[in-house]
């Protein structure tokens, strides 16, 4: 899926959340009761529902005739269909998407999930590991798949970076960013250093760029290398080269934590190879969901993606619920649950938000 067809998905997404309860219902207050009551139970049983069991359901004071009759007016407006003749009805992903925006009631977290939730982000961690933890929590308390996207590169503040000489002109760069996060890369020099010069280049960059962003050290860098090469030394202009090759290649990346995947295997619709298959693919090659997620970053709290209702067929069968989370009042990255269309999104939906402003937190400790 394109990034433009990706931007429309998303306003239309933003569109529909930003309208709510302002507009006026398209459904009378009886077909509503109908459709949210079959919802539900398609939600809870993953089986069409029939005029049968929701005529039995105590929440719909009406008779067989009636509920038989809204059902109809429900599939003329293309909010519920039938998979098969004499079956009974499914929500389709305009309904689901009604129903969430509409008539879901969002449920508070337990008590013992805010616990395990503050537990633990209380203590210190690495940012790496932050990130691990808040996405094995989303899959444990949401029994689906947890996902959260890595900060991007403005949030990595140097504090200290270190060369050190390998064999066939090889240069290990050693980059302490933010408080106590350390990367380590490889680059290649145009020369063999000794330990001393690369002792002086490493003093050289600390004193300038040491409390900048990676994102600005690049550009930097970038300008004095255009700079009059005369007026720097030469051990000057290797500093600078190397560093432009170590600075660049982390600022760059773009990844995403996951937890849980085995967890789509309880689910029916998920289960089933060749939707595994796609799903672990997508998994795999990242690209789309990192797309997918870029997007969600200029959009207010929670937002949800229905796969065929947005007309994504990354998410096909499936959904995904997203927040940002911040530091320091910018937001650095998403985080969310992904799962089958008919996930509990009353539960998911405040595991989605809490845990996103616990990261938050916990990322401007760190």
């Amino acid at each position: 899926m394109g990034r433009g067809r990706l931007k429309l998905a998303l306003n239309k997404i933003v569109n529909k959340i930003s309208r709510g309860a302002e507009s006026s219902s398209p459904l009378s207050l009886r077909e509503e009761t109908l459709l949210k009551a079959l919802v539900e139970r398609y939600m809870a049983e993953g089986q069409p529902v029939g005029s049968k069991t929701l005529s039995q359901d105590p929440s719909i004071p009406l008779s067989s005739a009636t509920i038989r009759n809204l059902l109809g007016l429900l599939e003329d407006k293309g909010l519920i269909a039938s998979p098969h003749t004499s079956a009974g009805r499914l929500p389709t992903p305009q309904g689901l998407r009604f129903f969430i925006d509409r008539l879901l009631t969002v449920k508070p977290l337990a008590t013992n999930q805010i616990a395990t939730l503050r537990t633990a982000f209380i203590t210190e961690q690495p940012r790496e590991e932050l990130l691990h933890s808040a996405s094995d929590l989303l899959s444990k308390l949401s029994s689906l798949v947890g996902i959260v996207s890595t900060p991007t590169a403005h949030q990595y503040i140097l504090r200290r970076v270190e060369f050190l000489s390998l064999s066939e002109n090889r240069v290990l760069v050693i980059l302490v960013v933010n408080e106590q996060e350390v990367q380590n890369r490889i680059i290649q020099a145009d020369k063999n250093y000794s330990a001393g010069e690369l002792g002086q280049a490493a003093n050289y960059l600390n004193s300038i760029f040491a409390g900048h962003d990676l994102l600005d050290i690049r550009s930097k860098l970038l300008e004095k290398m255009c700079d009059d090469k005369d007026q720097l030394n030469q051990l000057m202009q290797g500093a600078i080269e190397m560093a432009s090759q170590a600075f660049n290649e982390p600022s760059n990346k773009k990844d995403y934590v996951l937890a849980g995947a085995s967890n789509l295997l309880a689910f029916a619709e998920t289960a089933q190879s060749h939707r595994l298959q796609q799903l672990f693919k997508a998994f795999t090659e990242k690209r789309e969901l990192l797309h997918l997620m870029d997007l969600c970053v200029n959009a207010k709290g929670v937002q949800i993606f229905i796969g065929e209702d947005e007309g994504m067929d990354l998410l096909q069968g499936c959904s995904l619920v997203t927040s940002p989370y911040q530091v320091d009042g910018q937001v650095v990255g998403m985080l969310g649950v992904i799962g089958p269309a008919r996930m509990p999104y009353d539960r998911v939906i405040p595991l989605v938000e809490v845990t996103a402003k616990l990261l938050s937190v916990a990322l401007k400790r760190s």
